[in-house]
């Protein structure tokens, strides 16, 4: 798994259990409502500034998860999407990435196929044995909890960008 770690040049994950804590909150006029983890954002933005690219693969649409991608530079959104595998092939082609250099974060049973198609898969806590036991890794922390945050952390610690980034950002030594 640290090995994979340090190849990964592309991070997809899915959104609902992954980003958020997977409840979706509807207003009396149908809008669908989400709540991110800015810890999550914070550690986007660290990744994009490491030369990381990002895609969010989920199977859902909602104008909240695009307004966060567009403020966070989410290369690759793909939404209202039944079947992952085709998605992450898609944006692959698109990246020129290979499998071994993309890691994939999921939750659900939905994203199985995808552990099984990229180089590195990752589970966050909060996922479902079953899918816990097909992922690679499997976060401490709970999907919309910092989940995405503690991969982008330990990626960058492994292929020795974490520091060079923090500097960089915040102008502070570590």
């Amino acid at each position: 798994m640290w090995q994979q770690a340090r190849n990964v040049r592309l991070l997809a994950m899915d959104i609902d259990g992954v980003l958020t804590d997977g409840r979706i909150w509807l207003d009396l006029q149908g809008n669908e409502l989400k709540t991110f983890h800015v810890h999550d954002g914070q550690g986007i933005a660290m990744a994009h500034r490491a030369g990381l690219r990002t895609a969010w693969i989920s199977g859902r649409a909602s104008a909240a998860v695009r307004r966060r991608a567009t403020e966070l530079g989410v290369t690759w959104v793909y939404e209202n999407v039944k079947a992952k595998v085709p998605a992450i092939r898609d944006i692959m082609q698109q990246s020129q990435e290979p499998a071994s250099a993309v890691a994939y974060i999921g939750d659900d049973l939905i994203d199985v196929p995808v552990f099984h198609t990229v180089g590195l898969s990752i589970a966050v806590a909060s996922a479902p044995p079953d899918v816990r036991a097909q992922a690679a890794w499997v976060t401490r922390s709970a999907g919309g909890a910092g989940a995405v945050r503690e991969v982008i952390d330990l990626i960058l610690r492994l292929q020795g960008r974490w520091d060079a980034v923090v500097q960089e950002l915040f102008g502070t030594d570590w």
